[in-house]
């Protein structure tokens, strides 16, 4: 069973990503922040991560550019998903290496189908 880490500073956020997820037979974990989640991931290596933008401590951003840096865990891949639906914020979030990008809100079998894709 495939283990994911969801970073999000807002509760129901994470509650409702969390249902999603386990619906589908995936294991989760939950981060409020980014300090969280670096935390969680030296810890125990999750098979993916989803994250928010805009969180407290450490952005979304800033996580995404640590894992993609960090040797351990630089093949974890990140959705970033997120409110920041500008063209902007999508070519930045890729650049710091997320490996899919989706904009609240989302349907449910979007955010499923990328991160079975990127499963695989």
């Amino acid at each position: 069973m495939s283990k994911i880490l969801i970073v999000d500073d807002s509760a129901t956020v994470r509650e409702m990503v969390s249902d999603i997820l386990k619906k589908n037979g995936l294991q989760v974990l939950e981060a409020a922040d980014g300090v969280e989640a670096k935390a969680q991931i030296q810890s125990g290596s999750p098979d993916l991560v989803v994250t928010d933008i805009v969180m407290p401590r450490m952005n979304g951003y800033e996580l995404c550019r640590w894992l993609k840096n960090d040797p351990k865990a630089q093949n974890i891949p990140v959705v970033m998903c997120t409110s920041k639906s500008q063209e902007f914020d999508r070519y930045w979030g890729m650049k710091q290496g997320a490996d899919a990008y989706i904009t609240k809100p989302f349907r449910p079998a979007e955010l499923i189908q990328t991160i079975k894709q990127l499963l695989r």
